[in-house]
Order: C-alpha cells, then structure tokens, then sequence
C-alpha cells in the first residue's frame, strides 16, 4: 500500500510495506515492479491517496490502483538530475533542493533546518506535543499519519509485509527487516567491547549488559 502525502505545497508517496518516498506515480510504479516482496504480495499494493494540510487537519483519501495512469496533467519540467517532470516550475525548484542539500526551512525553537515546509511541520510537533492523527477505534493519537496507519494494524490484525523466502507475515516491516537476517545470516550489531555480532539491537543491548 503507498500513501501519497501533501504537506504544505509539497507532495510525495511513501510505499507502506517499505516507508521508501517517491515523488511521482511513474517512480511507484517501478518500484512496485521490481521489488520481489511487493510483486509477491496478495492481493497485489494499491496506491492509496491521502492529502495533509500544511496545519495536520483534515484529510482526505482515495485509492486507485498501482499500475494505473500517472498523472494525467502535463508536466514539462523536468529535472536535469533525477528526470523527476513537474507540473510548476516553483514544485522543481523545491525539488532542486533535494539535491543541492540547501535547507531553507529552519525551526524557531532549537534550529534544525529542512529542505521543505513539510518536513518543518512535522519537526515542530516534537517541539508542541501536537498529534492530530487520531485512532477513531481507540482513540490513541500520533503527531504523523504513518504512525497512525502502522498503529491501525494493531486493530485489524493485518500483516502486509511478508518474507519473500518463507512467507511468514509481520505488521511492520522493521520486524520484516530483522526476521529477514534469520534467512541472511547478517549481523550487523556489533559488540564494541568483544567483537561479538547479533541481528537485532535489542539482542546486542541485552549481550552489552553482561560486561557491565
């Protein structure tokens, strides 16, 4: 499932069994394909839309189906780095600065800078405790929607992320992630005092307590 998120004036799509950010349906699309887990997946990602304002309130949502038609307005243009078409030159310039680094959006409060508003408004809330997604089951609120929408699965019982070698199921694709290295046989946490490695922290936090 890939949610498109809109934030002030900025848009992008967030693939829900990954949390990979893509900025047009062309670059989902792709994704969708190449990727062996998501091409597995029954019955096949929908790309859900979701519109956010600016502020956190109010939302809107609709869904059409991942290999559908791209956005049908023209867009002429177009990066010269990523190939990336937009409909506005303003949206390119905003774009731009995903490459260049150039973060124009800083916070009032401790200072940190961002490349769009977006990212700013969300930033802030870490700052006002606001969390204007709330669960209309239980009522748990979070500061931003793709908190909400991982929380929603804890009602549902739904598993999206499955494993493309056994076919076990998980509601969140970190535990997808580390189950994958039962498989792999990674271990990419080090013990810096013994050098002995483990496949999740939690496993390395609880080895660094017996040098304590």
């Amino acid at each position: 499932m890939v949610a498109a998120v809109v934030a002030a004036e900025v848009s992008w799509l967030v693939c829900k069994m990954c949390d990979l950010e893509f900025r047009t349906d062309e670059l989902v699309s792709k994704h969708l394909r190449t990727t062996s887990s998501h091409r597995s997946h029954r019955p096949p990602p929908a790309i859900e839309y979701k519109a956010v304002g600016d502020g956190g309130s109010g939302e809107r949502a609709g869904s059409v189906a991942a290999d559908g038609p791209a956005d049908a307005r023209e867009k002429p243009f177009s990066c010269e780095t990523c190939e990336k078409a937009f409909s506005e030159r303003r949206k390119l310039a905003r774009h731009m600065r995903s490459h260049t680094g150039e973060k124009l959006f800083a916070c009032d409060v401790c200072g940190a800078a961002f490349c769009d508003s977006g990212n700013l408004t969300r930033h802030r809330r870490t700052h006002t405790g606001e969390k204007p997604f709330a669960c209309d089951v239980c009522g748990a609120a979070f500061s931003q929607s793709t908190d909400l929408t991982r929380h929603r699965l804890t009602h549902t019982g739904e598993k999206p992320f499955a494993c493309d070698v056994c076919g076990r199921a998980f509601s969140r694709s970190s535990n997808l992630t580390t189950h994958r290295r039962t498989h792999t046989g990674e271990k990419p946490f080090a013990c810096d005092v013994c050098g002995a490695a483990f496949s999740d922290r939690r496993s390395l936090n609880s080895h660094t307590l017996t040098h304590n």
